[in-house]
């Protein structure tokens, strides 16, 4: 597992403990991996999902951060969502 995954795997799960997610959703990150989120938390994984979210690292760091909102970043079309719209909604206000 890559270094940047690592510290995205940590940052979700800081930010799930006090939320919660339910649902299954993943997260692409163009070049570098994918993350798998769910009721258990996240973790470095590829598997099926509910939603899948894909964008730049650029973008994922900006809505990790919290600097840029997940909707936004959906509307500028700097992230492709497929699946569960309702579940990456979900997941969105978690991540805000």
């Amino acid at each position: 597992m890559n270094e940047m995954i690592e510290q995205a795997v940590a940052a979700l799960n800081e930010k799930l403990d006090a939320s919660g997610f339910d649902g299954t959703a993943k997260f692409v990150i163009e070049d570098e991996g994918a993350i798998m989120l769910d009721a258990n938390g996240a973790r470095a994984e590829d598997g099926e999902a509910d939603v899948t979210m894909t964008s730049d690292v650029e973008t994922f760091k900006s809505i990790l951060a919290g600097e840029l909102n997940p909707t936004a970043a959906f509307m500028s079309q700097r992230l492709k969502v497929d699946g569960d719209m309702g579940a990456a909604l979900r997941l969105g206000a978690v991540l805000s």
